[in-house]
């Protein structure tokens, strides 16, 4: 199992499947099973009954499922494509996430 170099609210595009070409904010990654949640792609609709204990209405709701972290890339902040990415260590030792197409930084 290969290390999951995407992190929540990253912005990625959906590079295969039926939400190919969208682009949204990771907003979960499931390391264990090599999945992310991305705002705006993958959607499904779950039948949901209603709870009044829960304040749950009922009906077609529409939420987003999970897709395999091989069909994302994430964006360069630079160029504003998709690119792979590296690692680099700072002066302080500090390893952050890079752009393999520009060189930026990822981490803040």
């Amino acid at each position: 199992m290969a290390k999951a170099r995407i992190r929540k609210n990253d912005v990625v595009l959906v590079v295969a499947g039926a939400s190919r070409g969208v682009r949204g904010r990771v907003l979960q990654v499931d390391p264990q099973k090599n999945r992310v949640l991305v705002e705006g792609a993958n959607m499904i609709k779950r039948h949901t009954k209603p709870n009044p204990q829960r304040n749950i209405q009922g009906g077609i709701v529409q939420r987003e499922g999970m897709i395999h972290l091989s069909n994302v890339m994430p964006i360069d902040p630079e160029s504003n494509k998709p690119t792979r990415i590296g690692t680099k260590v700072l002066q302080d030792g500090k390893k952050v996430r890079v752009a393999r197409r520009s060189g930026a930084m990822l981490d803040k």
